[in-house]
């Protein structure tokens, strides 16, 4: 029994709690043993650790050079922000262990009960930051489905999407903000044994289908829908492209790091969604059994009809936090590159250096310049070397070059170069042979 004061419920009974630490009677704590549960412990915490580190490398790689990453990619990023947000949560559950999930006995012959509720402040703050990041994800994920759709099917540049930028981060701030303010009002907070934090749902089944199921599937299926569309729009350009005789090795690229990192979102988000699926779909069953099992030696009532042993399968409870983590680690798959795990390396060591080469037509002034090395700050600036340009230039009030209007811009391995309607070409070259940009 805990007291009244914390209105708890469990199982449909009043001032109830499910059980912290093992059963007196020999069993194990609720559905799982103390082995399970620290193994959960630690695969959660590899997989959290992994995926901190990832999206913080991504996020730094952002914040070291943001006009580089523009719509509609841009959304990525803030995936990334999200998921250190959720990886730091759960590193934070691992090394509180059970102070934030459990209650101490109430009485001295009582048992350890898991928290529910918003009274435990440790808990409601891993709840906040938990399921708060989670949604607002997954909310980015439509987002970025919807950009790709406007860039692919709409053809709309990235200024005009940008300047609807406003819009993207009200709905992704705003409506996980709304749902994690009811949750907390209605106090449907519970303690997770196997992880260390408070989530929602797990003492209550409509919760965990109203705040967590129903809108993952409703995401999942948006930014799906999106998704296809803008495959469609590319698809159908690649066709005109090529019966136009035109080069479509760019768009095909394109068209493989979109499905790949479609691929890496949606089969994790699915396989999470499946989990919860199975949980709400089955827990009632283990809670009677469990009750069944265990209502002697917990002073709790036992049912009239005694019902078999029946438990949750802990491999699927395992895939649902590795998916849940995965995610994050792959967020960062369409930055990854050599040219930014390179320059991003070299911008911290503060040594690598650029050679950029300004060529001027004979007609114009028949000048070949070098300018002098570059410093890397100005190299993680994409447009570095068109100001380097236009300082040296022979002419002051000439812009090469400037914002790639009017001009054409190629890419080979080691080199990048640019030529104007003026005739003007600027090539820059990499260290170690990269791809620049």
């Amino acid at each position: 029994m805990v007291p009244p004061y914390l209105n708890y419920k469990f199982l449909g009974e009043s001032d109830c709690a499910a059980p912290c630490e093992p059963t007196r009677s020999g069993g194990g704590h609720m559905f799982f043993n103390q082995k399970e549960i620290k193994f959960a412990r630690i695969w959660i915490l590899i997989w959290s650790s992994l995926c901190c580190a990832s999206t913080l490398f991504t996020v730094t790689t952002y914040l070291v050079d943001m006009q580089r990453f523009k719509y509609p990619e841009r959304p990525i990023i803030f995936m990334s922000g999200c998921y250190t947000m959720v990886s730091i949560a759960y590193i934070a559950g691992f090394i509180l262990g059970d102070k934030v999930v459990c209650n101490e006995s109430f009485t001295p012959n009582g048992y350890k009960t898991v928290v529910q509720g918003t009274k435990k402040e440790g808990c409601t703050i891993l709840f906040m930051m938990l399921y708060f990041f989670s949604m607002a994800s997954s909310i980015w994920w439509v987002i970025l489905s919807l950009t790709w759709f406007l860039a692919a099917g709409m053809k709309w540049g990235h200024e005009a999407i940008e300047s609807n930028s406003q819009y993207f981060h009200l709905a992704a701030w705003a409506v996980p903000a709304v749902k994690t303010i009811s949750i907390l009002a209605m106090g449907q907070i519970d303690g997770d044994m196997l992880s260390g934090v408070c989530f929602v749902g797990l003492n209550n089944l409509d919760p965990l289908r109203g705040f967590v199921l129903a809108p993952l599937f409703v995401y999942l299926f948006i930014g799906t829908s999106f998704l296809l569309a803008g495959f469609v729009s590319l698809f159908r350009i690649r066709t005109i492209m090529k019966h136009d005789g035109t080069k479509t090795e760019k768009l095909e690229r394109l068209m493989v790091r979109i499905g790949v990192f479609s691929v890496l979102y949606t089969v994790p988000a699915t396989i999470v969604i499946a989990c919860f699926f199975y949980e709400q779909a089955f827990r009632e069953h283990w809670e009677r059994s469990w009750i069944s099992q265990n209502c002697k030696g917990l002073d709790f009532p036992c049912p009239n009809q005694y019902t078999p042993r029946m438990t949750p399968d802990f491999t699927v409870y395992m895939i649902k936090y590795l998916n849940t983590l995965i995610v994050g680690i792959t967020s960062g798959f369409w930055i990854w590159s050599d040219s930014v795990i390179v320059l991003s390396v070299n911008f911290y060591l503060g040594k690598v250096k650029l050679r950029v080469w300004v060529h001027i037509p004979e007609q114009l002034k028949g000048v070949r310049q070098e300018i002098q090395s570059v410093p890397v700050p100005s190299l993680l600036n994409k447009n570095c070397f068109l100001r380097e340009a236009k300082r040296v230039g022979r002419d002051p009030g000439r812009k090469p070059c400037q914002g790639l209007v009017g001009g054409q811009q190629t890419h080979r391995m080691g080199t990048i170069s640019c030529t104007c309607r003026e005739g003007l070409r600027i090539t820059v070259t990499c260290p170690n042979r990269i791809q620049c940009l």
